[in-house]
C-alpha cells in the first residue's frame, strides 16, 4: 500500500471541493487544516462566522459545514483512499467539527454513483428561478432517498396537502424574518451589489431570482423589500415539488450528518439533471421547525426539486484561503482521555452512522 500522503495540487483540489458545498447566505463559515503526519483534514468553524441572528443556536452552520465534509470525502475518495469521519471529535474544542483522514488505499478510483458526483460537485448550485411543470419521475425519487439514507437521514416527499402545509409554515417564517429588523439587516449583509468581482462571498443581485408572482412558493426575499424592480414577480410552477430531510435526533452531530446528506442529494439530483432550491426559513424558528417535522423526527431542511434553468453559480474563496498553516494545538493526556470516553461518532463513506 502505498503511503497516505498528498501533493500541494491534490491538497488543494480537495479543500476546493469541500468550499464549494452550499452554505447559508453563502457564508461559507468554514476552515480546514491539515495535520501532515495522518494528513487528516480538520474542519473548523471560522472565526465569527455565525448568524447571530439569523442561526443563534449554530444549527445552519453546522449543516453548511457538514456538507462541505461530504465533499471533502468525496474527492478524496476520487483520488484514491478511503476517508473516515469523525464528527465532533474534540469535546474540549467545540469549534472543531470534523476531522476526515485516509486509512487505507481505495481499490481502484470511486465508479459508478460514486463518480458522478464528484464530477458535479463544482457545477452544483441553488437555483431560485421557476421551474417547468414536468414532474420529478418516482425513481430519481427514490434514489435521493436512498442517498439520505446511506447518511443517516431521511428524505421524504411529502403529498399535495402536506406540501402546502409546509410551504405554509415556510411562508411564515418568511413573513417574521421580514418584520424582524435584526434579522433583517444581518440577510442584507450578504447581498452583494455591483459589480461583483471583488467578493468572494455572499449573493450577487442575478442569484437572489424572482418572487413568486402568485405567492404559492415562499422564496427567501434576501434584501425583505418585495419591491418588483428589486426582485421581480414572475409565474413560478404551480405542483412544485418538495421533499424534507429530517433525522430521529436532533444534536450537533445529528445536525452535520444531516449536513452531508443534504450535500449528497444535491449532488445526485443535479447528476440527474434536476435542479435545487432549498426552502431553510422554517427551520430558523424554533417552534416552526418542531411543527415541519411529526414526531419523533427532526426537520433540517425542505428542498425544492424539478427542472428549469441552471441559476447563476456563487463565488467561492479560493482553497488557500481557508486552510489554516499553523498546526494543530495538541491535546493533553486528559483531554484525550475525555474525548475517548464521549466515543465521537466515526464512519467511512459508505456506512452510515449508527
Amino acid at each position: 500500500m502505498r503511503s497516505t500522503s498528498f501533493d500541494a495540487a491534490i491538497l488543494e483540489t480537495c479543500v476546493s471541493a469541500a468550499v464549494a458545498a452550499p452554505s447559508i447566505f453563502n457564508s461559507q463559515p468554514w476552515r480546514f487544516r491539515l495535520e501532515p503526519e495522518t494528513v487528516t483534514f480538520h474542519v473548523r468553524a471560522a472565526p465569527g462566522a455565525g448568524l447571530r441572528y439569523t442561526d443563534p443556536d449554530g444549527r445552519a452552520l453546522h449543516l453548511s459545514a457538514g456538507a462541505s465534509v461530504f465533499n471533502l470525502r468525496v474527492a478524496m475518495a476520487h483520488f484514491g483512499w478511503e476517508p473516515v469521519t469523525r464528527l465532533l471529535p474534540s469535546p474540549a474544542d467545540p469549534d472543531l467539527l470534523a476531522s476526515v483522514r485516509p486509512t487505507e488505499l481505495a481499490a481502484g478510483r470511486p465508479r459508478g454513483t460514486d463518480a458522478e458526483l464528484y464530477s458535479v460537485i463544482w457545477r452544483r448550485h441553488s437555483s431560485r428561478f421557476p421551474f417547468s411543470g414536468r414532474p420529478v419521475p418516482p425513481y430519481p425519487r427514490i434514489e435521493l432517498a436512498a442517498a439520505a439514507g446511506a447518511e443517516g437521514a431521511w428524505l421524504g416527499f411529502p403529498e399535495a396537502d402536506e406540501t402546502v402545509r409546509l410551504l405554509a409554515l415556510t411562508a411564515q417564517a418568511e413573513q417574521r424574518n421580514r418584520l424582524d429588523a435584526d434579522r433583517v439587516k444581518e440577510s442584507r449583509r450578504w447581498v452583494r451589489g455591483d459589480p461583483y468581482e471583488a467578493a468572494d462571498t455572499g449573493l450577487p443581485w442575478a442569484a437572489l431570482g424572482p418572487q413568486d408572482a402568485r405567492e404559492r412558493l415562499p422564496m427567501r426575499d434576501f434584501t425583505a423589500q418585495r419591491r418588483p424592480q428589486r426582485l421581480p414577480a414572475r409565474f413560478f410552477e404551480t405542483a412544485p415539488a418538495i421533499a424534507l430531510l429530517t433525522t430521529e435526533h436532533d444534536r450537533r452531530t445529528d445536525w452535520l450528518r444531516a449536513g452531508q446528506a443534504l450535500e449528497r442529494v444535491l449532488l445526485l439530483a443535479a447528476a440527474r439533471g434536476l435542479r435545487a432550491s432549498l426552502l431553510h426559513q422554517a427551520m430558523e424558528w424554533p417552534d416552526l421547525c418542531e411543527s415541519a417535522a411529526p414526531e419523533p423526527a427532526h426537520a433540517h431542511m425542505l428542498i425544492r426539486l424539478g427542472y428549469g434553468p441552471e441559476g447563476p453559480a456563487t463565488p467561492r474563496r479560493p482553497a488557500r484561503t481557508v486552510i489554516d498553516s499553523e498546526p494543530a494545538t495538541r491535546r493533553t493526556e486528559a483531554e484525550a482521555d475525555e474525548c475517548d470516553s464521549d466515543r465521537p461518532e466515526t464512519y467511512g463513506p459508505s456506512v452510515a452512522p449508527a
